[in-house]
């Protein structure tokens, strides 16, 4: 994996550049949509590429593992062949879902044992264990075992979380070295940098990510629940840190504020679920703010979803019909929206992107985030 850095913006630390990979090129900043069990829930491949067009998508190593299985997924000939996607796929390490589980799993130096959400079985997740798992899937980016910290969390926890994580990533690195790719192309391994919201552990952490000078970099433990100040504040100080010509990428982040102000901080890659759930639940991202489709004043609003989007739903269908499908529980309702908010965050990266390297970024962000907050 290459990464070249094409533009800086004059005003802030925002950039654009080209991860290149075996199964293509990503422009950054990327927004990757999230492909939990090998699908962007309600999207065919076929919308997803031609209508949504991420250059990169991204898969989950627990669900994966737990359904369908690395076996199948090794004997389809990898998770691209398996759900026939030809772009790179970035996938997460399982650390983050295994925190989830805060009941049922138990952290210790070896790893972490943990229950299936599914039926109750019993796992147990090594970096080892993390790292071949994620040779089966067979993602052009995969990431680092690491130990997700909740929000709050005392100084100490947040401390022995973080040295141990970095333990994880020296046995993550080791796997790396002493295995090979199944299926004849590279895998570029991220490591993950933690700390909480506490700026000494911050510091300490990307200090040591950055010494293992990885092809990229990842940003992890934020997005738990912690306010928007700590996320900007914490991201700038690791952004700060970690190497200039490596991608930077930003783990479970955000709004479309967010996204541009973490742009403007020195991000290169996002992923989060936020766009595809909250279609599920009626809400649209727009350029003029978030629209709740479920309010009555839709009801007889016979315009287009979005008339400055160029996506094919956003066009051919209304508000108020849109309102109606998702009123009345219906599947092509939550797949319209689900088209129109992934669309909409590729649009935002991707004209991100051109304001960077026409020199005029800050200016446009000025102009565009007080409407991206407005509920409608």
């Amino acid at each position: 994996m290459q990464f070249t850095l094409d533009h800086k913006d004059p005003e802030t630390k925002a950039r654009a550049g080209v991860i290149q990979t075996d199964h293509g090129s990503i422009e950054t900043p990327i927004f990757m949509p999230v492909g939990t069990a090998a699908t962007v829930k309600g999207v065919h491949q076929r919308e997803l590429k031609e209508e949504i067009n991420p250059d990169i998508i991204l898969g989950n190593t627990y669900h994966l593992y737990l359904r369908p299985g690395t076996e199948i997924i090794r004997k389809a000939g990898g998770l691209h062949q398996f759900m026939n996607w030809d772009r790179p796929i970035l996938t997460d390490s399982g650390g983050y879902q295994v925190y989830s589980l805060s009941g049922r799993r138990k952290i210790i130096e070896e790893g972490v044992k943990f229950q299936s959400h599914l039926d109750g079985s019993y796992h147990f997740f090594t970096p080892e264990r993390a790292i071949d798992i994620q040779r089966s899937i067979g993602a052009d980016i995969i990431m680092a075992f690491d130990e997700c910290t909740p929000y709050p969390c005392e100084y100490n926890y947040a401390k022995r979380s973080m040295d141990m994580t970095h333990r994880w990533l020296k046995r993550c690195f080791e796997a790396m070295d002493a295995t090979e790719p199944k299926y004849g192309y590279e895998q570029a391994l991220f490591p993950i940098v933690q700390g909480s919201v506490f700026k000494d552990l911050r510091k300490e952490s990307a200090e040591t990510i950055a010494s293992w000078d990885a092809v990229g970099n990842a940003i992890g433990g934020l997005s738990v629940g912690e306010p928007d100040e700590d996320l900007y504040e914490m991201t700038e100080l690791v952004c700060d840190i970690l190497p200039v010509d490596k991608p930077r990428y930003l783990m479970g982040v955000g709004t479309p504020t967010n996204i541009l102000e973490c742009i403007a901080l020195g991000i290169d890659m996002f992923d989060c679920v936020m766009p595809s759930r909250n279609a599920r639940h009626g809400l649209l991202y727009t350029w003029e703010g978030t629209i709740n489709i479920k309010n009555e004043k839709w009801s007889k609003d016979f315009s287009p979803l979005d008339e400055t989007s160029g996506v094919w739903v956003d066009q051919v269908y209304t508000k108020a019909y849109l309102r109606h499908l998702v009123k009345s529980g219906e599947y092509l309702g939550i797949q319209i929206a689900t088209i129109h908010n992934l669309a909409f965050y590729l649009e935002l990266v991707k004209q991100a992107r051109e304001h960077i390297q026409a020199g005029d970024f800050v200016a446009w962000k000025n102009q565009v985030t007080p409407k991206l907050s407005i509920r409608r």
